[in-house]
């Protein structure tokens, strides 16, 4: 799977848990889930939560610890991916 195919399939995840307040234009690869998409902490778990549902993938704590921005997202899926 390509990171563009990642990426189409992960937008709608996000687009999902994004607060009122921002729009869905600010998203992009670089930015941050927690601090510039203002994802709270408690959907951040269920944007996991829905990636591991639609990839077929289990995120690990460390996952977790490594996961800011979508970028890192799609990485992470690349690898557990490649894995499987």
């Amino acid at each position: 799977m390509t990171t563009e195919q990642i990426y189409a399939k992960l937008l709608p995840i996000i687009k999902t848990y994004l607060p009122e307040d921002v729009s869905e234009e600010d998203i992009a690869p670089d930015k941050d889930l927690t601090g510039e998409l203002n994802i709270n902490s408690a959907h951040l778990v269920d944007v996991v939560l829905d990636v591991e549902d639609e990839f077929d993938v289990e995120f690990a704590n460390a996952d977790m610890e490594n996961l800011r921005t979508i970028n890192d997202a799609i990485e992470i899926i690349k690898q557990k991916l490649k894995t499987k």
